[in-house]
């Protein structure tokens, strides 16, 4: 390196071993930086940014069209059917640590048991307010996105994005938005931070069963296991969120919008219906004959990251066989997976465990998707933590066009 401090594109390409494009390509993604040139001709570039793509292995074009994504992250792992959160088996964890106590240990690396998050009552009162103007067939990700908005005009500190104004949004928005949700019936027990769990405050807004503790712990897990899960399509929104530096409210916004798409988060309501319409056929074949004839997969069946079954299905089902009211929808579910195994060795995935759980505790179809959200929204905050100390707009694709060839005629 000389002491020159910015490059021009030649000098740039040079230094990269690219073609002058390329380097424009790298700004596109967000790999480097320009500035106009004096007088307005050309642009120049960091001289250190450019030697530190350089060791990054910027020396090569970059690749082409279809090529997949790539995000350094140090927070989930997925590897031979299991699943590490920043290296510790997730289902370990999970199985030991409650949902409050893992999300805080994911986020500061600090274990700190018993930890218990509350709502400030300016938060949740604007959240409750604007969720309860909603109509009433609105459904819990309606209710979930438009009390993350309210939250955020209610915080005027949103903008802040260290570290420390991060974590005490997630530790404050998590609590609102499982307390924005209308009780499922019954009076709701005094939200008491030190003592009850997030898990027993979401079990109501759930269903009118009561809460036992069995059950309750069941949920709790649950939580735990789904907070992140790699680059997942909504994690991927709440990371190109952050990249652009939105504040962490919008990113738990973009991670809830595309959460809610049927392919998404929506999985387990698909699966839950179809655990209903078996138990009330009395049995899986015709259920399943009538989805394969309609052209529909069978849910909650299969995962492309995982060959056998989804560690986190495992996980569940063990802690379900101990709930004595789980037996009718454990067993449905069992016929499910016999009766498509005939012809495909399709393993159960986390959305069937999840339907089990809310069939059998009379929650509606929608439940394991709120519970997928709230749980989620731990680990989108992470990601924005993580994406917080990268350098901004680094996930900007280039687009391949392939319209017209310029110039055409004016319309």
């Amino acid at each position: 390196m000389t002491d020159q401090t910015r490059l021009t594109t030649r000098e740039a390409a040079d230094r990269l071993g690219v073609k002058p494009e390329t380097v424009y390509a790298y700004v596109s993604r967000g790999q480097l930086s320009s500035e106009r040139a004096p007088g307005g001709r050309g642009s120049t570039f960091d001289a250190k940014e450019v030697e530190a793509l350089a060791r990054r292995g910027g020396r090569r074009e970059p690749a082409g069209g279809g090529a997949e994504l790539s995000v350094r992250t140090g927070i989930t792992l997925i590897d031979r059917d299991r699943y590490y959160y920043r290296g510790v088996d997730a289902v370990e964890l999970s199985r030991t640590y409650g949902y409050e106590e893992v999300a805080e240990w994911l986020w500061t690396g600090e274990l700190r048991p018993g930890v218990r998050f509350s709502a400030p009552r300016e938060s949740l009162d604007a959240a409750r307010l604007a969720v309860g103007a909603l109509p009433a067939h609105s459904g819990a990700m309606d209710r979930l996105r438009v009390a993350a908005i309210a939250a955020s005009a209610a915080d005027p500190l949103r903008f802040d994005l260290s570290p420390e104004a991060v974590l005490g949004c997630g530790r404050a928005l998590i609590p609102t938005l499982v307390r924005a949700l209308p009780k499922a019936g019954g009076s709701e027990l005094p939200d008491r931070p030190g003592d009850r769990s997030l898990a027993a405050r979401l079990w109501p807004r759930l269903t009118t069963r009561t809460a036992d503790t069995a059950s309750v712990d069941l949920l709790d897990t649950a939580l735990a296991l789904l907070i992140d899960h790699d680059l997942a399509a909504s994690t991927l929104a709440a990371r190109v969120a952050a990249s652009a530096r939105a504040h962490p409210y919008a990113v738990v916004s973009a991670g809830l919008g595309v959460l809610e798409g049927p392919l998404h988060g929506a999985a387990s309501g698909l699966a839950h219906r179809m655990l209903a319409e078996v138990l009330e056929r009395g049995g899986a074949a015709p259920v399943v004959a009538d989805h394969l004839r309609s052209g529909r997969r069978v849910p909650g069946l299969g995962h492309r990251l995982y060959p056998a079954e989804d560690p986190r299905a495992q996980a569940l089902f063990a802690l379900l066989e101990e709930l004595p009211y789980a037996a009718r929808a454990l067993d449905a579910a069992r016929d499910v997976v016999a009766t498509t195994a005939r012809h495909t060795a399709l393993h159960a995935n986390v959305d069937l465990a999840l339907a089990v759980l809310t069939v059998a505790a009379d929650m509606p179809a929608e439940a394991g998707e709120t519970v997928f959200a709230v749980a989620r929204t731990a680990g989108w905050l992470a990601h924005a933590l993580e994406e917080y100390e990268e350098r901004p707009l680094r996930m900007r694709p280039s687009g391949h066009y392939t319209g017209p060839k310029p110039p055409q005629p004016l319309p």
